[in-house]
């Protein structure tokens, strides 16, 4: 039911961030949105593992998350599906904390965040074609 795990840090500054791990530890750049700018947030990759970066404005901007500079939480887990809304009603009947309910962003990706039992998010995550549910 899912695949692709990856972790996603939140950051205050992702420039920063993305320079950090990719001087000191070899990731490589493989994503980025904006491409033009202050970016919201990058992937990095090193060794078919994704760490993501993403501002912690963004996060509370564009998904109404209550991610602080220095509070928990700082990151999560995020798992590709490809039913956000089901996976998403199947975790809620489950008795599963909702963070964010399932929405579009970014113009091809739907995904919604659930916490678990200590608050550490895991975003559920599918993509969408052209705007749309696929």
């Amino acid at each position: 039911m899912f695949r692709a795990p990856e972790v996603n840090f939140y950051v205050q500054d992702v420039e920063a961030c993305t320079r950090f791990y990719s001087e000191h530890f070899g990731f490589t750049e493989a994503y980025r949105t904006p491409v033009n700018g202050t970016p919201d947030h990058v992937e990095l990759r090193l060794d078919g593992f994704t760490l993501g970066l993403s501002s912690i404005e963004a996060a509370r901007r564009a998904h109404g998350l209550p991610a602080e500079p220095g509070g928990p939480p700082r990151g999560e887990i995020i798992l590709w599906t490809d039913d956000v809304d089901r996976v998403y009603a199947e975790l809620m009947d489950k008795g599963v904390r909702s963070v964010s309910e399932p929405h579009d962003f970014i113009g091809r990706l739907h995904g919604a965040w659930v916490a678990d039992p200590d608050g550490n998010h895991v975003h559920i995550v599918q993509e969408i074609a052209s705007g749309v549910l696929a």
